[in-house]
């Protein structure tokens, strides 16, 4: 792996959870106290935590996203997300996982939203998402 995909892994930037029902999470929220970004809406919520986003997302869409069965075995509606410098510090950072152990789920391709992604699952089964985000 690239020193470049290596060296801008200092901590987890984004946590996502699949949720059921996403006004009634935005609610859950929203009640703690968090304030929802601007780019937020009817389909999805994010909340800026100092150096960490979390975001909130249908289940089934991003299990879907993930490309993995959202059938209660081998998906716990969650996924944690590191953002890379650029589309080819996530293909060294895939590359790398890989190599020592993850399993792919989606390989990195350009995403609906503007972005550069893909998921590996850890040797735990825990889906990570490495992605390059040009707006950030």
């Amino acid at each position: 792996m690239t020193s470049e995909g290596r060296a801008h892994f200092r901590a987890i930037s984004s946590i996502t959870l699949g949720v059921a029902d996403l006004a009634r999470a935005r609610r859950f929220y929203d009640a703690l106290g968090l304030v929802a970004d601007a780019a937020s809406n009817d389909d999805y919520v994010i909340y800026t935590l100092d150096n960490l986003k979390l975001s909130l997302f249908p289940r089934s869409l991003l299990a879907g996203d993930a490309e993995v069965a959202d059938d209660g075995h081998g998906f716990d509606g969650i996924t944690f997300a590191h953002d890379y410098p650029s589309e080819a510090a996530v293909d060294a950072a895939m590359a790398h996982a890989l190599a020592a152990g993850a399993v792919l789920r989606r390989p990195a391709r350009t995403v609906f939203w503007g972005g550069y992604s893909g998921f590996v699952a850890d040797p735990d089964g825990h889906l990570w998402e490495l992605v390059y985000n040009p707006f950030l």
